[in-house]
């Protein structure tokens, strides 16, 4: 269960630097064929308000990838359970506000990791 929590962590980390990356360097080049619904004359307006939303993925990959790092159990588990709280509820709004798929890529996967720390 322990090599099952680590890897949904990491995982999540590493899509969250995913999201910073594409929203803090490459939101007028890469974003546009990913986000196909988005009009793509309005990826260079809004280029400084994708780089503000990459910043944030940034901190929540930092406070999963801190918890590797926090030698003391409880700690780590605490950590661990406030940053995946943080993605369950930044996907379940970007659900709500902006698509659906955005809960299966960002909260499910938090959600799922969530419930194995709390079964750990």
């Amino acid at each position: 269960m322990d090599l099952a929590v680590d890897f949904l962590l990491g995982f999540i980390a590493v899509l969250h630097l995913y999201f910073l990356w594409l929203e803090m360097f490459a939101w007028t080049s890469r974003a546009p064929k990913i986000f196909k619904g988005f009009p793509k004359d309005l990826f260079e307006p809004t280029k400084s308000m994708a780089a503000n939303q990459g910043l944030y993925n940034g901190f929540l990959a930092a406070g999963l990838i801190w918890t590797f790092f926090i030698e003391e159990y409880p700690w780590k588990i605490y950590i661990a359970i406030f940053f995946l709280s943080c993605v369950i509820l930044a996907g379940v709004f970007g659900a709500f506000t902006v698509s659906r798929k955005i809960f299966f890529i960002q909260a499910l996967p938090a959600l799922i990791a969530l419930v194995l720390v709390h079964l750990r």
